[in-house]
């Protein structure tokens, strides 16, 4: 499968042009609001040390790309529209928004840190990016707990002529969030709620709501325009506000990263997505030469634009996802090229789930894996650690 990141936030932030810089797509950019009216959908990447030159081969992707050594897997990025206050109740774009948004496994909200927009995406000074942090987090509960409610009064009026338990009434009325039973009983309990609707209060409802919302939907902020003092300022201050704890935050200069990116398609500078460094190749007017400095500065300080450290964490650190290379018994090739492939799967997977995801079939005729590194046999439940590099042997291979 492709993990899908969502891109979320309000008009004017920077949006499409972390999209752009992400995917180098050609999608809208303007300081106005609906710039995006509707979902773009591109191809990004995140990055993976590649296995190839601990064999001594040099790989031959079949999607996504590699250089020097550096894997780059491909994602799909959806620059999802429509956030204004009220999304929750079809405000604007908000119904359209709140069904593209649920299509995402993970979330980056992109966040005007330098406080020059305000809530409805309007030029201003000063704002709090505090205020659109909230702003997202509140819409996003109040849609969970619309959807909460309806579970519970499926529960109270026998919806499926049962006797069903709180939590099973919840799953099927929240299954689009992809949760299940064990999770909303593993949720209800956790906040210390009785399993009884009957025994929560307000309080407790919106509790439940968030914290499912909190665990299915979740999210990695891009603090955007962070080349700006002010923005560096915001940022120093919620990174410090404990209310924000729960929160990864990550310091982003969209901008930079697409100027870099554009520069390298042009051979003026040496770049690749993400280096912490890069260096003018080719002769540039005084403005340029400038320009890039004033980038090199952020990049200096910060250790890159941000923009694919935001993807990778989104995927490696909240989402919990490890490379996994098939190979054969000797480690560096399938039956189709050198280390052609790597895929994302969820931490914690076994060599039969690896199997499960290549194909089916495969995993219905399980044997057993073999490490390419150590040459050793590993049963079904063994876990595979990040860059594993595995041969599945099935008997309907």
């Amino acid at each position: 499968m492709s993990y899908r990141i969502g891109l979320v936030g309000k008009p004017s932030v920077g949006k499409s042009t972390f999209f752009n810089a992400a995917t180098m797509n050609d999608v809208p950019e303007g300081a106005y609001p609906f710039t995006t009216i509707d979902p773009a959908v591109g191809e990004a990447y995140v990055r993976v040390d590649c296995a190839a030159p601990e064999f001594e081969e040099t790989c031959t992707p079949n999607v996504g790309f590699c250089e020097d050594g550096t894997r780059y897997v491909p994602t799909k990025l959806v620059d999802v529209a429509g956030l204004i206050p009220g999304a929750h109740e079809g405000n604007g774009l908000g119904n359209q928004f709140l069904t593209d948004l649920n299509e995402a496994d993970v979330l980056v909200h992109v966040v005007d840190f330098s406080g020059r927009t305000d809530l409805e995406g309007e030029p201003t000074e000063d704002h709090d990016p505090r205020d659109d942090i909230d702003f997202l987090e509140r819409e996003l509960d109040m849609w969970y707990l619309e959807v909460l409610e309806k579970g519970i009064e499926r529960y109270r009026t026998g919806y499926d002529g049962g006797e069903d338990d709180i939590e099973a009434d919840l799953a099927e009325q929240m299954s689009a969030f992809r949760t299940n039973e064990d999770e909303i009983k593993q949720v209800i309990l956790s906040l210390d709620l009785d399993l009884d609707p009957d025994a929560w209060d307000e309080d407790d409802r919106a509790a439940l709501a968030r914290e499912i919302r909190k665990r299915t939907k979740p999210m990695v902020v891009a603090a955007n325009k962070m080349d700006t003092p002010e923005a560096q300022a915001n940022y120093e201050a919620i990174r410090n506000d404990p209310d924000y704890d729960h929160l990864t935050i990550v310091p982003v200069s969209a901008h930079a990263e697409k100027a870099l990116k554009t520069a390298a398609e042009r051979d003026v500078v040496d770049y690749d997505p993400g280096d912490g460094e890069f260096t003018i190749e080719d002769d540039v007017s005084d403005e340029q030469e400038q320009g890039l400095e004033q980038i090199r500065e952020f990049v200096d300080e910060f250790g890159g634009t941000g923009v694919q450290t935001a993807l990778e964490t989104a995927l490696f650190d909240v989402l919990d996802l490890v490379a996994v290379f098939p190979g054969s018994a000797n480690g560096s090739k399938s039956e189709k090229g050198v280390f052609r492939d790597c895929f994302l799967l969820p931490e914690g997977s076994t060599a039969e789930d690896f199997a499960y995801h290549l194909h089916g079939d495969i995993g219905e005729g399980f044997l057993h894996g073999i490490d390419c590194r150590s040459q050793r046999q590993v049963g079904a439940d063994s876990v595979l650690d990040h860059r594993a590099v595995v041969e599945i042997v099935s008997t309907n291979q």
